[in-house]
């Protein structure tokens, strides 16, 4: 077994303990292997031990990536495998088109005019974006995301534009050991789902935790973790 394919069964294990620990049926989390800076190589080895979907920071690496093969699918052996690709990094007016051709899911947005933008370039021919909004649920000026009093707006804007299907929140809180306080930020995320869908904005996903605090963002409703360095190891310099 690859190294990669180890690490994705231990990360399994941990989701499956977490989920257990809060009552929740770890089927209902979605593992994102954060590929990011990752060769190809790498995507194709997590692959072969079942993971299929994976998340990129930039969005022309990840759309090299997806033409190796069409369709992002990919044939090993006698399996071809449909590969999900998330974006999940900061997104410029530059590079929305990019993402809108290429990407089924974008976890970042925090501005009405890159939501605005996906959805007009979407391709009629492909189903609706699947979107999140990013909020800054820690405040930290280095963070993008909208603030969480700009949220419900923002959702409510997003909800309405006709190529895009808003899906829920994503946050990346600010880094820290103690799992009570990873706790917080993953719980205010939760309450703000929470209070948006009782304004009258379904919403179905939380995109939160990743390699260090993902018990953290289980515990607390979290619907996909983004796993990047306990899948590839350190990341590398793009």
């Amino acid at each position: 077994m690859s190294a990669i394919a180890t690490n994705l069964q231990a990360v399994r294990e941990r989701i499956a303990k977490a989920a257990r620990a809060a009552g929740r049926d770890p089927a209902e989390i979605t593992l994102l292997a954060v590929s990011k800076t990752k060769p190809l190589a790498d995507i194709l080895c997590a692959a072969d031990a079942g993971q299929t979907a994976f998340g990129e920071n930039y969005a022309q690496e990840g759309v090299d990536k997806m033409n190796v093969a069409p369709q992002g699918h990919f044939l090993r052996g006698a399996v071809d495998r449909a590969l999900d690709w998330h974006f999940i990094g900061p997104l410029q007016s530059n590079k929305t088109r990019l993402v809108a051709e290429h990407y089924r899911w974008v976890h970042s947005i925090e501005r009405l005019k890159i939501a605005e933008r996906l959805s007009g370039q979407r391709p009629s021919h492909l189903s609706a974006l699947q979107v999140c909004v990013q909020v800054n649920v820690s405040g930290e000026a280095s963070k993008s995301g909208c603030a969480p009093d700009e949220a419900l707006a923002l959702c409510q804007a997003i909800s309405r534009l006709p190529n895009l299907r808003l899906r829920g929140l994503m946050a990346i809180p600010e880094a820290v050991d103690d799992p009570k306080a990873q706790r917080l930020p993953f719980h205010q995320l939760r309450e703000l789902s929470d209070s948006i869908q009782a304004a009258g904005v379904p919403l179905d996903t939380l995109s939160m935790g990743m390699s260090h605090d993902l018990e953290a963002a289980i515990a607390e409703g979290a619907t996909i973790v983004r796993i990047g360095t306990a899948i590839f190891g350190e990341r590398n310099t793009p």
